[in-house]
């Protein structure tokens, strides 16, 4: 049976991904990619890339969607792949390899106590210091346990909780670190500091400058999206006019 067209968001790739290994290879090759499709972020996904399935398709809860659940699991556990929330907040698969340009592009190589610099400076709330703190004293925590320690175990601090660690995410400095089975329900995601999960791309990246982390990301999307014009890279990374037709010109 003759495989569907891909979505225009999707690469072409020679066959489905089957295995953990095959879904490191892909990410790896990609650089960076969405666990799931998303509107207005020109990324390939692990979905497409498992199931055939668009973002017009039928979300089906299979043995595929089962598969790529558990490998946004497997794969930071064992430091195969970088996965947080990321571009636009939603679920993002980083290689090893160009995670340190992501952490020099944001300036968020740091250590595991710097959550106080990040507070005085004004680049985190106190929600995300408290949470930042705990994942210090602690280490790797799932989400309930997270919350307790951090005093969010009501509806009102849900919400306050999940702005936190979306903030912290999209800065890169927390991360997903498997899962952990805290109630009879869906296993609850494991977070831990980025400078811990990933010592060695965190010590690279101090090494890079910011100007020369955008060239690097730039040059591994055009790679796969060659005809990409400037306002989808400034659109996709944040970036301004000059930075991005710097890193491209780079």
């Amino acid at each position: 049976m003759k495989s569907p067209p891909a979505p225009d968001n999707e690469v072409r790739w020679p066959k489905r991904l089957e295995t953990l290994a095959e879904a490191r290879m892909f990410i790896d090759a990609t650089g960076f990619c969405m666990l799931f499709p998303v509107k207005n972020v020109p990324l390939p996904s692990l979905y497409w890339m498992v199931t055939r399935r668009g973002p017009d398709d039928d979300f089906v809860f299979d043995k595929y969607f089962e598969r790529i659940w558990h490998w946004k699991d497997e794969l930071p556990r064992r430091r195969r792949a970088c996965y947080a929330k990321y571009f636009r907040g939603r679920g993002t698969l980083i290689s090893l390899q160009q995670l340190p340009y992501f952490l020099a592009m944001r300036e968020t190589a740091v250590a595991a106590a710097d959550h106080a610099r990040f507070y005085a400076d004004g680049r985190i709330r106190d929600d995300a210091r408290v949470i930042w703190k705990a994942l210090e004293e602690h280490g790797p925590l799932a989400t309930l346990e997270l919350r307790h320690l951090c005093h969010m175990e009501t509806k009102a601090g849900n919400v306050r909780f999940k702005r936190a660690m979306l903030d912290l995410q999209m800065l890169l400095v927390v991360v997903y670190f498997g899962s952990e089975q805290e109630t009879g329900a869906w296993a609850s995601g494991k977070f831990e500091l980025t400078c811990r999960a990933f010592s060695q791309q965190t010590s690279a990246a101090k090494n890079i400058a910011p100007e020369m982390a955008r060239a690097k990301l730039a040059a591994k999307y055009l790679e796969w999206h060659p005809a990409a014009p400037p306002v989808q890279l400034a659109r996709l990374f944040g970036w301004s006019k000059d930075e991005t037709a710097r890193a491209m010109s780079a």
